[in-house]
């Protein structure tokens, strides 16, 4: 469960935000919206809190803090992190091992066969030293790992919408969907399609606990799922040819 997005708004108002309300890993917040989402979902606990992207004006030392005492009140089993550096995670842990706190044990990162840094060289020493896990989000790129953004941007694509416009660029940059086309010879070696491919590339990893899927569609779940069968095709060659592909585009 990733830090909050909403804005929380004074009782009784439509417009003003509560300082607190805002994007933030203070004590405060963290407390409020923990219990605001254990009433809205109707539960007793939350399996797993992940604290999305660091905070700049908190103190790591409050927010563990306020992780450890959600913990103990039995709101929460674990906590982990989203999007933050290593420095940021060894941090937390130093602290909470300090304290004798709970410590965060996962980590939530981007992770494809374009984005590989922070998985597979930042955080390369966390694994065994602090026993990190990771479950990984965006493993298509947006959509990009899948194909259809070698012609241009399709109507109805998320490159398509307006509140995604960001991703645009990234989506049908020439380099990568050239290399995507190259993928699809390689994806036919196997029998699969190229978003298979490139989800079981990720869950091959061993450092990877769990892969994020997205799908607004039954057969995009469907086909998605199909990349288990991919998985013991991919032998020390097809991951040379992919890297061959796709590495030097890399993040």
């Amino acid at each position: 469960m990733q830090k909050w997005r909403e804005q929380a708004l004074d009782a009784g108002t439509a417009e003003k935000p509560r300082i607190n309300g805002r994007n933030t890993l203070n004590r405060k917040y963290l407390m409020q919206a923990v219990d605001g989402s254990l009433k809205r979902l109707g539960l007793d606990f939350i399996d797993l809190i992940y604290c999305h992207r660091s905070d700049p004006h908190t103190p790591i030392e409050e927010t563990v803090w306020a992780l450890h005492n959600l913990i103990e009140q039995g709101k929460a089993l674990y906590w982990g992190t989203s999007e933050w550096s290593a420095d940021e995670i060894c941090a937390a842990y130093e602290i909470a091992e300090r304290h004798h706190l709970h410590k965060p044990v996962m980590e939530q990162p981007e992770y494809h066969l374009f984005h590989r840094h922070r998985v597979e060289q930042e955080y390369a020493r966390l694994y065994d030293d602090i026993g990190l896990g990771l479950t990984t989000w965006s493993p298509l790129a947006s959509g990009l790992l899948t194909g259809k953004y070698r012609q241009g941007v399709p109507a109805g694509s998320r490159g398509a919408m307006q509140n995604v416009s960001f991703l645009r660029d990234g989506l049908v940059d020439a380099q990568r969907n050239a290399a995507v086309g190259e993928l699809e010879g390689i994806a036919e070696q196997l029998g699969c399609s190229v978003a298979q491919l490139a989800l079981a590339w990720v869950a091959h990893n061993p450092r990877v606990s769990s892969v994020i899927l997205g799908a607004s569609k039954l057969s995009q779940l469907q086909e998605n799922l199909g990349a288990l069968a991919v998985l013991p095709k991919l032998t020390p060659e097809v991951l040379a040819q992919t890297d061959a592909v796709c590495a030097p585009l890399a993040a």
